[in-house]
């Protein structure tokens, strides 16, 4: 899996294209209330506000590249940015939690940035990540 950055509020429709171009892809989505109704929205990263995560083959990154709604693939020197299988299920486990009306995770300020972490209590148990600084805060 890679990850890759959609233009703003237009990660669903790209999912929905791209899985209809064949492709893999896992647009993580939080439902939050708004009004009178439940809305889902995307799942924020660190390396993106707004994300896809998607698995194709190499021959296929043009074909993704000009999904409408896409902007482009998170690189890390030059190459696509790897998702491990374990961060993927730990960013599934947390949808899951938060859309089952558990509360958002809560920032841990006696930890270090840099700092690999795991959920050890709560609905959010068994996440691993690492902790990095956003804005002042500390975020898993």
């Amino acid at each position: 899996m890679v990850c890759l950055r959609t233009r703003s509020r237009a990660e669903k429709r790209a999912g929905q294209l791209l899985r209809l171009r064949g492709v893999e892809s896992y647009v993580p989505l939080i439902e939050r209330e708004r009004r009178c109704r439940t809305v889902p929205n995307a799942l924020g990263f660190r390396c993106s506000p707004v994300t896809c995560l998607l698995n194709f083959s190499p021959a296929m990154v043009h074909e993704v590249l000009r999904t409408p709604g896409v902007v482009t693939i998170v690189r890390i020197d030059g190459n696509p940015a790897p998702v491990r299988s374990e961060e993927l299920e730990s960013v599934r486990v947390l949808v899951a939690c938060v859309n089952a009306g558990n509360a958002p995770p809560e920032p841990a300020e006696f930890l270090d940035a840099g700092q690999e972490v795991i959920v050890a209590d709560g609905p959010f148990s068994g996440i691993r990540g690492v902790l990095v600084e956003d804005r002042g805060r500390a975020r898993v």
